[in-house]
Formats: structure tokens, sequence, C-alpha cells
């Protein structure tokens, strides 16, 4: 049975005997089989944008980090012409892994620890033991294989496909269409804020399960009482990614975005009086959230690792000054830290379940959740297309 044909046969099966109210989820087998696995790592995390590093945590020449998209090892690094640039983490001579460190500064190139192969920080091959008796290999032709790279908000994308999607529709593209324009998440000059704090946390559950949780407020009044006593109309179900350019109201006596509710710090510059005392949250499908309040932004990037794991970096970002200056961050901070503790325990009491017989054919999203059926359609679309 292909991906597409289980998925028919799931929903189908369910959706006959549905109210109304109701839709039905994918599969169980979805969230567990490491063949369906293997194919997003194929057909969703290689050929699609994907969120990897903050800029600013590459801000000198020589400094390198490594991640892995889907199947790969990826070097991301600055040349000592100031440019960033991507490549894939493999030596070029017997496919030995080049940077085996996942941070670290290079003075003027990598080196491969197996033969000694090494490549300019611009990815060329600039020395190898006995090379000069080669005359006949280009430098370049053998130098290391780049990756697609853009900057936006700060961060640095990456892509394997080539050619690669289109940004502006596919990244760009998801932040207009849940604020309702392209201008407005440009009040938040995301790219010009600092890393007030970065969390990292290790989750035992597919990383579906986690972008379906973000999605929806179902859940929020009863795993967020912190979240709903400063945003109260999510306690009514409906989260602010349900509508297009809603932003949640802050609760009439709440100060700031903060875990009691007192006032936060310094409004990031551009955000005006109609972006104030609300939050937006965005999902940047495969694998980031973004959430707006006032003050400052909170960035997530999932690093699906099994079917049944999932890396989650966060990062809290203030305004330059507010870093700077050491201000204390600590309640903001510890409002989403919650959210974050709250979605992730929830998220790893459902993925036993998956694997339930009750779950084979899936389950079901009530009204509020309905928007989940575009992540599902998206998904079984991309597994059944085909490789790019």
């Amino acid at each position: 049975m292909t991906i597409s044909d289980a998925a028919s046969a799931g929903k189908s099966t369910s959706a006959g005997s549905l109210p109304p109210s109701l839709l039905a989820t994918l599969p169980g087998h979805y969230y567990t089989d490491p063949t369906v696995f293997a194919l997003e790592q194929e057909r969703v995390f290689e050929s699609m944008w994907f969120a990897v590093a903050r800029v600013d945590d590459l801000d000198t020449p020589g400094k390198f980090e490594t991640v892995d998209v889907g199947r790969e090892s990826v070097i991301l690094v600055r040349g000592r012409d100031g440019v960033l640039r991507a490549f894939l983490n493999v030596c070029r001579h017997r496919g030995a892994k080049l940077c085996v460190d996942t941070a670290g500064e290079a003075k003027r190139s990598l080196q491969c620890p197996y033969h000694a192969w090494t490549y300019g920080l611009d990815g060329k091959l600039v020395a190898a033991p006995n090379l000069t008796k080669m005359p006949d290999i280009d430098r370049t032709e053998w130098g290391l294989v780049g990756v697609h790279l853009r900057e936006w908000l700060g961060y640095a994308w990456v892509c394997l496909a080539d050619p690669p999607p289109s940004f502006e529709d596919t990244v760009v593209g998801a932040a207009t269409a849940r604020l309702g324009s392209a201008e407005m998440i440009t009040h938040w000059e995301v790219d010009q804020l600092s890393v007030g704090r970065r969390i990292g946390y290790d989750v035992r559950a597919n990383w579906k399960l986690i972008i379906e949780n973000f999605m929806e407020c179902y859940h929020c009044a009863t795993i967020h009482p912190e979240l709903t006593e400063v945003l109260p109309e999510f306690a009514d179900g409906y989260a602010a990614q349900y509508y297009v350019g809603h932003g949640a109201d802050f609760a009439p006596d709440a100060q700031g975005f903060t875990v009691d509710g007192s006032e936060g710090l310094d409004r990031i510059g551009s955000v005006g009086e109609e972006q104030d005392r609300k939050y937006y949250a965005i999902t940047v499908n495969p694998q980031v959230f973004i959430n707006l309040v006032p003050d400052h932004v909170i960035f997530h990037r999932m690093y699906p690792v099994s079917a049944s794991r999932t890396v989650v970096v966060c990062d809290w970002l203030y305004t330059k000054d507010v870093v700077a200056s050491g201000r204390d961050v600590a309640r903001s901070v510890e409002l989403f830290h919650r959210v974050n503790q709250q979605d992730f325990d929830a998220c790893e009491r459902c993925q036993p379940s998956m694997s339930s017989r009750v779950y084979a054919k899936g389950g079901v999203l009530v009204p509020s959740e309905h928007h989940i059926a575009a992540f599902h359609e998206w998904l079984t679309g991309k597994l059944s297309a085909g490789p790019s």
C-alpha cells in the first residue's frame, strides 16, 4: 500500500461515519512508521526551506555550525569575505564527515580529519596530500557541494532541493497568509533583535503532533492556565492562527506577556498601537513556529530526529538594548517555557497511542481544529507527489 492509498483508506473509513462537526485525522501509522518518516525526510525536510541557525551566532569569518536536515548533515560557515554559505558536510574524497563538531571556529579552512583534504571557507578545494602531483583536478569542481541559503528574520534558511521552491511563496508567504499582509511582520524587526534566552527541548513525539498542537487551542483551557490568564480568549478554544490577521488580546489586567501578567520590557520600535497588547502566531511548514508580542519574539525551530523523537530549539528575542543591558527577561521567558513544557508533555502522552488499535484509522478534529486538516492535506500531497 502506498502513502496516498494509506491516507485515503484511513480518512475514507473514518469520515464515512462522522457527523458534520468532525473531520478525520491522519491514521496512526503516520506518526510511528519509519517508512513514512523516511519519505518525510526526502520529500519534506530535504525539499523545502529549513531554518537552521541564528545569523548572529555566525557573525565572524570562520565561525561554523553543523545541522542535520533530513538525512544530510549541513555546514554553515562565514567566509573571509563576510558571506555566510552552506555546504553538505561531506568530504569529496572518500565521503568522511568533514566537521564533527556542532559548532566552532575555523582559522582559514576546513580540513577533513581522515585524509586532510582541505577546503577554503568558500568551499573550494585548497590543499590535499600530493595534490600538486594531480594537476588535472579542478579545485572548484572538487570543492564542497553547496546548499541553497537565504537569510530572513535574522535566521539562515537552507534548502537541499535543486531548484529550491520559491522562498517568497513558501516561507514569506506563510507569514503573509497568517498575518494578512507581507509588511505586517516587519513591525517586529526580527532580524535586528538579539537572543535573550535559548532553550532546547528533546521531545519524545513525532514532529506532526507538535505542529498540530501548536496550530490549535482546543487544549488551552485544559493545560495552559498561565497562558489563558494573559490571553483569556484562548480559553474558548480558538487559536490565534484560526483567523487571518487576528491577534489575541491581552487580558485587561495583564500588563505584559509574562508568567504573572506583570509589566514586560521595552516595546519593539516599529510595533504600533494596533499591534500593542496582542499576540500573533505563525506556522511556517515544515518546522518553524513564530510568536509575536509587543516586546519580544519567540522563534521555534524543530529538528525531527526519528518517527518518535523531535528536538525543538526555542529562542526568545528582545531588542538589542534590553539584552545588552542585562535586564531580567525571566518572567517573559518563563511564560512560554511553561507553555512549551505543557505542550510537549501532551505530545509525549499522545505518541504511544499512535500505535494503538484505537488510533489505527486516526482520530477526529472538532470545528476549532478544522484548519489542521489543511496541514494534513499539504503533507499527504507532498508525500504522494514523488521525488522532486
